[in-house]
């Protein structure tokens, strides 16, 4: 406990020095200015029942959104609050409207903790994923808040399961009931005595995926832009990725490619522009399309220079190709390209992510280490239709048969009553 105390203790101190030069960590230091007394103002007059979510980012909100959308229509009576750690998660979506309130957490303490909770009044706390925080979780189990860990994800080497782990593993029995993706996770858990408050429910991520897929909204200007030419689409890419795509893009003029880089700041694009020899803007190339001006006609290539689009752009792709494979975090959501049955394509690190490793036991999907192999692959996709179909067939099986985890959250908060409807 003493190195956690040290955390929560210095975190917001070299955050806070850090919004000097940090865009991120300015918006983490000024979206928690004055946060209890915007907290208290939400709930002065609150009469209803409070679900609580958090969610550490972006990423996690999108695995826990599934279940956030399925309790506001089983309980709608009910207040829904949201709150997130990451300026990356808050930003986007502070707006969204299927919760009655969006606000950033306060830093963990016992004293933030109890106010926090003072303030909304929580009938049932949810956290996703990855997320904890030990004055947060104790003090919901001290006041006998019903406490679940939704898609919960677990691997050997996280501080559970080592010697010094005491305060992690002590977290882990606040909770009512720990929701875990897969087998591995339930046997580790077993393996340091848990297992009465474990459940193998899957993820969430692929109830979302689905969900975004059947009610998909086509992108008028990449449908203009595509023109039923056979498309690559990259998602969440890193400069790594786009210097392993590069090439295989500038060479195939007949090809259309889309490139949604992770980060759309004004460098990186620039930098994909410089890449990618025959590229252009989306929002060049929609604003083009809108005065009813030409494009130059060697133009294959679009950068995506927007967020929240990226998961209808798969939809229009022959093979995708998912970032971040070249980096120390590895890959993004491959789901999100997976759910419209094409096959999906990564760089070498994948190994905390256990759907990438389905995925190529499946031949869904493949791992590539460098351009050479890269273009390979992609040649042998578009080229052996016998090859292409087996793979897109099974990526789309492989999401479909794994749908059903909201569903299992949902009937274990029923069941066990805990909220009244």
């Amino acid at each position: 406990m003493i190195a956690y105390r040290l955390f929560i203790l210095l975190y917001p101190k070299i955050v806070w020095l850090l919004r000097f030069t940090n865009p991120k960590a300015r918006l983490w230091v000024t979206g928690r200015r004055g946060i209890f007394k915007k907290l208290a103002a939400a709930f002065y007059k609150n009469s209803k029942p409070v679900v609580w979510m958090h969610c550490a980012s972006l990423g996690e909100f999108e695995q826990g959104r599934p279940v956030l959308e399925a309790l506001r229509r089983e309980y709608p009576s009910h207040c829904l609050l949201l709150t997130f750690f990451s300026p990356s998660g808050y930003e986007i979506r502070k707006n969204y409207d299927g919760v009655d309130h969006v606000f950033y957490l306060p830093m963990d303490s016992p004293s933030n903790a109890s106010r926090f909770l003072n303030i909304v009044q929580p009938s049932l706390v949810l956290f996703v994923k990855y997320e904890f925080w030990f004055y947060y979780l104790s003090e919901a189990k001290q006041r006998n808040i019903p406490l679940l860990l939704v898609s919960g994800i677990f691997r050997k080497d996280q501080l559970f399961f080592r010697w010094y782990g005491g305060a992690h593993r002590k977290m882990l029995s606040f909770f009512t009931c720990l929701f875990v993706q897969n087998q591995a996770s339930a046997a580790l858990l077993e393996s340091i005595g848990y297992e009465e408050n474990v459940m193998l429910s899957g993820d969430t991520r692929f109830d979302r995926v689905i969900s975004i897929a059947n009610g998909f909204e086509p992108v008028p200007v990449i449908g203009e832009f595509c023109a039923n030419r056979t498309t690559i689409v990259a998602g969440s890419t890193w400069t790594d990725d786009d210097e392993e795509l590069d090439h295989f893009a500038n060479t195939n003029p007949s090809l259309r490619f889309i490139i949604a880089p992770h980060d759309i700041g004004k460098d990186r694009l620039i930098e994909c522009l410089q890449l990618y020899k025959n590229a252009i803007l989306y929002s060049d190339y929609e604003r083009a399309l809108q005065q009813g001006r030409s494009v130059p006609a060697d133009i294959n290539v679009i950068i995506i220079d927007n967020v929240g689009m990226l998961s209808r752009l798969y939809k229009y792709a022959a093979v995708c190709y998912v970032g971040g494979g070249f980096g120390e975090d590895g890959i993004h959501n491959i789901l999100e390209a997976a759910v419209y049955g094409k096959p999906v394509v990564f760089g070498p690190v994948y190994d905390k992510y256990f759907e990438a490793e389905e995925l190529l036991d499946r031949g869904g999907a493949f791992s590539i280490s460098d351009a050479l192999e890269l273009e390979a692959l992609l040649k042998d996709l578009l080229e052996k239709q016998t090859l292409y179909n087996a793979a897109a067939a099974a990526a789309g099986k492989y999401v479909a048969d794994r749908a059903g985890a909201t569903e299992s959250v949902v009937q274990f908060i029923q069941a066990n009553r805990l909220l009244i409807n």
